[in-house]
């Protein structure tokens, strides 16, 4: 916690509340970088193998092709097109500030690119959920301008987080 000195003729000191910690920002590194300022400005990035006889392409991102265990690799844009493979209505989460949206969707699509990827549906009723049903990307954003805190790859500090709505 940080601490600041009381007001004065106090001589004393005061614990100040540190925010809230959150558990639903990314942690960017040098790797991850391209990744999330692709995402800030919209796009969404994979992974493609470049060694002969390979060409897998592969979401999350990594180094290294999962495949062939080649390192030349390379980010592409997506489609930003998925099919969903399975879900999960989540009614209950007490990890901030994931119980304010209770209950959401956690999923796992399978992009038009082939590769498999854990994310939330949005703007769906739970009934309309089918698996193979046709879903859009989108970016939902977190961070300083969504009221959290800043240090995010976008423009206003914060992040773009990819998210996937039913297509059409």
């Amino acid at each position: 916690m940080a601490t600041v000195r009381k007001a004065a003729g106090d001589g004393g000191t005061a614990r100040v509340a540190a925010p809230a910690a959150r558990f639903d920002l990314p942690e960017v590194d040098d790797f991850t970088r391209p990744y999330w300022a692709a995402a800030a400005e919209g796009r969404l990035l994979l992974r493609r193998c470049r060694a002969a006889d390979c060409g897998a392409v592969h979401h999350y991102p990594r180094e290294f092709c999962p495949s062939c265990w080649s390192e030349d690799v390379v980010w592409e844009p997506a489609a930003g097109r998925a099919t969903l493979y399975t879900w999960s209505v989540v009614h209950r989460n007490d990890l901030p500030p994931f119980g304010g949206r209770v209950p959401y969707v956690a999923a796992v699509v399978e992009l038009a690119e082939g590769p498999r990827m854990m994310t939330e549906v949005t703007d769906c009723p739970e009934g309309e959920l089918r698996i193979g049903m046709p879903l859009a990307l989108h970016f939902r954003r977190e961070g300083a301008e969504g009221g959290g805190p800043g240090g995010g790859p976008g423009a206003d500090g914060g992040y773009a987080i990819p998210v996937f709505r039913p297509a059409g």
